[in-house]
């Protein structure tokens, strides 16, 4: 059975864990520095916990799911650990990006494994965290040249990943990076402009943002309830959403760039807010309230 590291512990990393776990893998991570409820859900999902060193002598493949931010210095320490190993023989077979990163930061990773015995397959992962009946698709791609790894991180499809390998014409590396950027312009995009917008009326005056959400109610009702699931769910992670605006900006170029920096700053703003006085909190938790009353009352 397939031996696997996980970094990290978070709700995607913990949930497609807890999936090759069931479905017979060992599945290791690291826990260094992570909160307890990381520690609770590397717990549940069956995960082993283990220094950093010792992941490369006992993984197959190494999943890299962390904070956009995160990704190339977490790639960089897997490298640096990694010579610590040289002239060792490794079970490893390649480091497996799996990051909403812009393609020139995913291609500078893949650049770290230039030279070693590791592979580098860049991957991006479409979909929310695995459930009952669920499972978000791995898009995955790699240079030309190294098929043979590609399908073998293919394979693990039998043990509870639904990987889509991307070939054909100029495929490579930054591909399943790109793929990844621009499902997230419409998913996360459109959760910054709920935001965006919730706050802007609500500037203008509380009546103005009861008037919003009234008027949607009745001319939108689709984006209502798409507002409804994804805002609330966007507020804990705004914070990560920043880094991935960033890299989006990156990717888009020219002046069709600005609407993802804005984007990238709302996300700042309701993180921001998150952790100190939690005033915009309050206006966006307040709009899904209304609105969800108001999808109440028109059914």
């Amino acid at each position: 059975m397939p031996a696997i590291t996980v970094i990290s512990a978070g709700a995607m990393g913990s949930a497609i864990s807890k999936r090759l776990v069931q479905s017979g893998c060992t599945v290791y991570t690291n826990l260094d520095n992570r909160s307890p409820a990381a520690h609770q859900r590397a717990l549940d999902a069956g995960m082993i916990n283990l220094p950093i060193e010792s992941l490369l002598s006992k993984s197959n493949f190494i999943l890299s799911i962390v904070p956009p931010g995160e990704a190339f210095a977490f790639a960089q320490k897997i490298r640096n650990t990694l010579g610590a190993h040289s002239g060792s023989a490794l079970p490893l077979r390649a480091f497996v990006d799996c990051n909403a990163v812009n393609p020139e930061t995913v291609k500078r990773i893949g650049g770290l494994f230039s030279g070693t015995p590791v592979g580098f397959i860049d991957a991006g992962i479409v979909g929310t965290p695995p459930r009952e009946g669920w499972d978000p698709t791995f898009y995955a791609c790699s240079e030309p040249g190294t098929q043979d790894v590609l399908e073998e991180f293919a394979a693990l499809s039998q043990y509870g990943l639904k990987v889509s390998l991307l070939k054909g014409e100029g495929a490579g590396i930054g591909d399943a990076s790109s793929l990844k950027l621009c499902e997230s312009m419409m998913k996360k995009g459109s959760i910054g402009l709920f935001m965006t917008m919730m706050l802007s009326a609500h500037r203008s005056s509380p009546a103005t943002a009861d008037a919003l959400m009234k008027e949607l109610s009745i001319s939108q009702p689709a984006l209502m309830s798409r507002l409804i699931q994804t805002v609330p769910e966007g507020i804990p992670k705004a914070y990560r959403f920043v880094a991935e605006m960033e890299g989006l900006a990156e990717f888009v170029g020219g002046g069709e760039a600005d609407v993802f920096m804005g984007f990238a700053r709302v996300f700042e703003r309701v993180a921001g807010s998150l952790q100190g006085d939690g005033v915009d909190i309050e206006t966006l938790r307040r709009g899904v309230e209304q609105a969800l009353e108001l999808q109440g009352t028109s059914k």
